[in-house]
């Protein structure tokens, strides 16, 4: 059996933070302690050792009570090791990737700080435990908040793509056997007609037994494009389909997707980019934002056709990554523009310049 699961989510760095355990080990290595403070040094690594790497393998409740084993090592084993704060350490690095919320994680990080600074006071321990056990533990606890919830929030990307992805499948299925039905059902059957009489023909007229025949092969052919068409035209997606999409994966993900979508007639060009915009901004709502609902706006405004998504989340992070700025430099190409606002949530607003065909046929759509 490995130490940690397969599907880890933090790859090899566990071990990386196990060199943090030297610190237990300075005290007895260089205040040259007796065989039996050495044996006790021992067995309490190899119960924080299984602890540890428990942790990684079990879930709530039972990870709660690994952490609470480093808090109970830090209580026994402080009054004679400075080194056992390295304890409390790890039980704040952990608390936040178990908890629901982050402010429950703030209230762990602070019960373990406060333990620490009450044997400290309790038992007149050295202020440079004091400084490593709560510092220490606040500092990094409160650093893993973040880190903490970013791996729910790709989780439960991860999750909304699976579940949409699965959707996805079996709409192909139907989608592909309702197809299948209506193009080959009606021609199968005049096939199979036409086969018949041709059959019957043979004895009695030649002539028209070849030109049923030829029908027939010229249905076959019909029906062979007719199925190409159908099974291509299903699996080129568009914006109306990334609309979909969206729709599906920020419900999927707990956010209520509100839409305002006009028609809009698209170049192809644009359709692509649009979608591969829309597509970035609603991964972005999903995993960054923590938005409780999402609005979307499609709309053709004065010779453009404008995109927004506006969201209630955190907002006022105002960095762009390397996902906005690839949408931005996708939309500049195209003539158009991407402003951000960030002053409650976070609101995306995506102009296009449509061509001078595009706005004709349009208009003949819209008079029409």
């Amino acid at each position: 059996m490995p130490l940690l699961p397969s599907n880890r989510e933090h790859g090899w760095t566990p071990f990386i933070w196990l060199a943090y355990l030297v610190f237990f080990f300075i005290h007895p290595v260089f205040d040259h302690i007796g065989w039996k403070e050495w044996l006790a040094t021992i067995i309490a690594t190899l119960i924080f050792l299984t602890l540890y790497f428990a942790f990684f393998w079990t879930k709530r409740p039972w990870n709660l009570l690994c952490i609470a084993g480093f808090v109970v090592l830090g209580l026994t084993f402080a009054p004679f090791n400075g080194g056992a704060a390295g304890f409390y350490i790890y039980a704040a690095c952990f608390l936040p990737f178990v908890t629901e919320s982050e402010a429950a994680a703030a209230k762990g990080i602070a019960l373990v700080a406060i333990a620490a600074a009450g044997e400290w006071w309790l038992l007149h321990l050295s202020n440079w435990f004091l400084f490593s056990a709560v510092f220490f533990s606040v500092f990094l606890g409160i650093g893993n908040i973040y880190f903490a919830q970013r791996n729910r929030a790709n989780r439960k990307l991860q999750l909304a793509h699976e579940e949409v992805e699965r959707l996805a499948k079996v709409a192909e299925r139907e989608r592909i056997a309702r197809d299948l039905h209506d193009v080959l059902g009606h021609t199968l059957s005049v096939i199979i007609l036409k086969s018949e009489l041709a059959g019957k023909l043979l004895d009695i007229d030649l002539g028209r037994a070849k030109i049923e025949i030829g029908e027939v092969e010229k249905i076959s052919r019909d029906a062979l494009t007719e199925v190409r068409q159908a099974i291509g035209g299903y699996r080129a997606r568009g914006f109306s389909e990334e609309l979909a999409v969206a729709k599906a994966t920020l419900e999927t993900a707990g956010v209520a997707a509100e839409y305002e979508v006009a028609p809009v007639d698209l170049s192809p060009p644009q359709e692509a980019v649009l979608s591969l915009v829309l597509r970035e901004a609603i991964t972005n709502v999903v995993r960054h934002a923590g938005a409780k609902r999402c609005h979307v706006h499609f709309a053709q405004v004065n010779g453009s056709c404008t995109l927004s998504v506006a969201d209630d989340g955190r907002g006022g992070y105002m960095i762009e990554g390397n996902g906005l700025r690839g949408m931005r430099e996708r939309i500049e190409a195209l003539g158009g523009s991407l402003v951000r606002e960030t002053k409650s949530g976070t609101c995306l607003t995506i102009t296009v310049p449509l061509s001078r065909n595009h706005l004709s046929a349009s208009g003949n759509q819209s008079s029409g």
